[in-house]
């Protein structure tokens, strides 16, 4: 197993409360240093990480997404190695929550995945929705235009 996966599933902290998203967001959204990457279940995994113009894009579409889906008063689907200097954190989609603890048979896999180590794809039993799909879709767009936008503003200095 490589940093990512043990890392991944390893020991894991929830957040249990909104509050602690919006600390950990806020706390995302100031370094200027660190580089994230993000991996979708399903999806390639990324070869390069985020931005921080990209990243803060990101933010905008898991908020976004996690409060119109799990609108409830407490968090409970967001995990992290580190509450106080994460450097994983593994969302849950609202939507396909099943029993991540493996209850049911079979562990469902985070939908999203922000990592400071360089992921290896994380793979699911069964197809993404297409809702989802087509949600991640959108905000990869959002974030490959980010990226060329500070591509060219590199170029131009």
């Amino acid at each position: 197993m490589n940093v990512f996966e043990t890392k991944l599933n390893g020991t894991l902290y929830g957040l249990m409360q909104w509050s602690d998203w919006d600390r950990l967001e806020s706390a995302l959204r100031s370094e200027t240093d660190a580089r994230w990457y993000i991996s979708a279940v399903g999806a390639e995994a990324p070869a390069t990480p985020l931005d921080p113009a990209a990243l803060h894009v990101l933010l905008d579409g898991i908020s976004v997404l996690l409060k119109n889906d799990h609108q409830e008063d407490y968090l409970g689907i967001v995990y992290v190695d580190d509450p106080d200097a994460p450097s994983l954190i593994k969302i849950y989609d609202p939507n396909n929550l099943g029993a991540a603890c493996g209850s049911i048979g079979f562990k469902v896999p985070p939908g999203w995945v922000l990592s400071l180590d360089r992921p290896t794809p994380i793979t699911t039993a069964s197809p993404l929705p297409g809702n989802r799909q087509r949600w991640w879709d959108a905000v990869h767009r959002l974030l490959l235009d980010e990226a060329s936008r500070e591509q060219s503003s590199i170029t131009v200095k």
